[in-house]
């Protein structure tokens, strides 16, 4: 009988984690995994479960009423949903019973020095960070009971001073308020409300007299001759416009304005006699700036020099005590000219404050686009009825509205603004048109 043959063991290399899992055979790792999730599905066998957690005795359900107020503290004791990521979704038991743990720093300490530290604190020696520690717990137990409980008013917060808002002029405001800065504390400053008014003028303008129904015939004539300026003033500085930019050139024929560019383009060419005489000149070289030898002063010329501004400065000194002792006869001339100045000054004071306020009558400047006012409403001597029902309507109301609040500064000046639409292109498909039956019947 022949003997079976053996084969011989192959040796290959395992230093991959690739190549051990190909060579090795892991066939009872893994049904011992199998079990343990068989387990985890099922539950544990049946081998290690006692009687207790196989049966239950059957007996008469008890009756219990649980209040509400258990009911909540149950529920307050269950633990969070947002902590159920954490707890272990798996009912296999933990491979290691028993995992190292960290021990406290009590727990190192050595059995000497723990026992050390207890004598000091019986003969009452304690370490310095000890002793802060009782300290900041006394302060805290005293904050607590201070803090005043849920639902108590004791102390008025209207009537406490707080030092740091309190400005007796040694603190600035920028102070106050980078002391106040985390504390919740600003002080916030209610503005006066005649300060926050945009306009000194009124809401609502008086109207002029000539626009009346009824006005008499000197209001009327003053309304006209009021008109009658805005439009002459708007005429003058169109033909003011029209005289500085268009009436400026006049017009000439093409031949003309063509002779004048070559006349002009010309200007500072040599004419032909001129080259000529220019190319003779060309051999000679002449130095654009020629070179200057450095003469030195001599000793006569450096001495009447200093004597020269001598002289000077005595004349200088001489015309300044001459004009001394001249002011000093002149005194009344002075005077006048020093009257004369100050009531200068006081003349251009009062009309720089009388234009002052005009300006704070003006509407500012909110926009790009400059506030216009809007033309004065009147009607002519015919038109004028004497009564509101046969009287011509002029201007509108709601116009009148809004130019008031652009006057007061309460909204910006705005033009009305049309979008230009873009033009559509129309045509037709090429199988839209109306001759494709024509085309079909060919």
């Amino acid at each position: 009988m022949a003997k079976p043959v053996m084969k011989k063991k192959k040796r290959v290399s395992k230093k991959s984690k690739l190549s051990w899992r190909k060579h090795v055979n892991i066939n009872d790792v893994e049904e011992f995994l199998e079990d343990q999730r068989l387990e985890e599905r099922l539950g544990p066998p049946l081998e290690t479960l006692t009687d207790d957690q196989l049966f239950k005795v059957d007996v008469e359900p008890s009756k219990q009423t649980v209040s509400s107020k258990e009911r909540k503290r149950k529920r307050f004791l269950e633990p969070p949903r947002c902590f159920a990521v954490l707890q272990p979704h798996t009912k296999v038991p933990d491979p290691i019973r028993k995992r190292n743990r960290v021990r406290t720093k009590e727990e190192r300490k050595n059995d000497l020095i723990k026992k050390k530290e207890a004598e000091n604190r019986a003969k009452g020696i304690w370490k310095h960070r000890e002793l802060q520690a009782i300290r900041d717990q006394k302060v805290n137990e005293e904050r607590k009971q201070n803090d005043p409980k849920r639902g108590e008013f004791v102390q008025n917060i209207w009537d406490a001073d707080d030092q740091l808002t309190e400005n007796n002029g040694w603190f600035s405001k920028n102070t106050v308020k980078h002391n106040l800065a985390g504390t919740g504390k600003i002080r916030k400053t209610v503005k006066d409300l005649k300060k926050i008014k945009s306009s000194v003028l009124p809401t609502i303008e008086m109207p002029h007299p000539g626009m009346s129904y009824n006005p008499s015939y000197d209001d009327h004539q003053d309304l006209l001759k009021t008109v009658a300026e805005k439009e002459m003033k708007i005429i003058k500085e169109e033909e003011h416009l029209n005289r500085v930019t268009r009436d400026m050139f006049s017009k000439v024929t093409a031949k003309k304005r063509d002779s004048m560019w070559l006349q002009e383009m010309s200007q500072g060419l040599q004419s032909a006699s001129t080259n000529d005489n220019d190319n003779e000149s060309d051999s000679e070289y002449k130095a654009l700036n020629p070179p200057t030898k450095n003469k030195k002063k001599t000793l006569q010329q450096r001495r009447k020099q200093q004597e020269q501004m001598q002289l000077e400065l005595l004349k200088r000194a001489a015309k300044l005590s001459k004009k001394k002792i001249s002011d000093i006869h002149q005194l009344k001339t002075l005077n006048k000219q020093i009257d004369k100045t100050e009531s200068k000054a006081k003349i251009l004071r009062e009309r720089r404050l009388k234009n002052l306020l005009l300006k704070k009558k003006e509407p500012k400047r909110l926009s790009a686009i400059k506030f216009e006012e809007t033309e004065l409403d009147f009607n002519m001597g015919p038109d004028i009825t004497g009564n509101l029902r046969s009287l011509k309507k002029e201007g509108n109301l709601l116009t009148e509205r809004f130019k008031s609040l652009q006057k007061r500064n309460v909204i910006e000046p705005s033009v009305r603004r049309r979008r230009k639409k873009s033009k559509v292109k129309v045509y037709t498909k090429p199988g839209h048109k109306e001759d494709w039956i024509t085309t079909v019947a060919r």
